[in-house]
């Protein structure tokens, strides 16, 4: 795998990254959201007005974009199981941003995904 192409591949990983917590912090004062035809349009005028959800959204749509150039340079064998970086920068996002735990459990897996990374990353 080239420099280029695995640069792609990270930008892509830590634009997917970002959204999923945009999209997090666009729901953490509505709580859990009840899917019923009378929470509908009030719940969804509230998410638009959210500018994480926008963020989220957007970076989306370009990790969409920087994924799709990735994929022509690098075989989806081997691009996809990257996206797997994007579960270690998110757990220790939330960790530091959000207040998440990071126990010992979700530490191991981090581990076993950082060393299948690795291995793919070097075949």
């Amino acid at each position: 795998m080239t420099l280029s192409a695995f640069t792609l591949i990270i930008i892509g990983v830590l634009l997917n990254a970002i959204a999923q917590l945009a999209l997090k912090m666009s729901v953490r004062e509505t709580g859990s959201i009840e899917l019923s035809t009378s929470s509908v349009v009030p719940v969804a005028s509230h998410l638009m007005s959210e500018p994480w959800i926008w963020l989220g959204l957007s970076c989306y749509g370009i990790s969409v974009i920087v994924w799709i150039l990735a994929l022509s340079r690098v075989d989806v064998s081997i691009a996809y199981p990257m996206l797997s970086i994007g579960y270690i920068v998110n757990a220790f996002a939330a960790y530091a941003f959000m207040g998440e735990s990071l126990t010992q459990g979700k530490l191991m897996g981090i581990g076993i995904i950082v060393v299948g990374v690795t291995v793919l990353a070097r075949s």
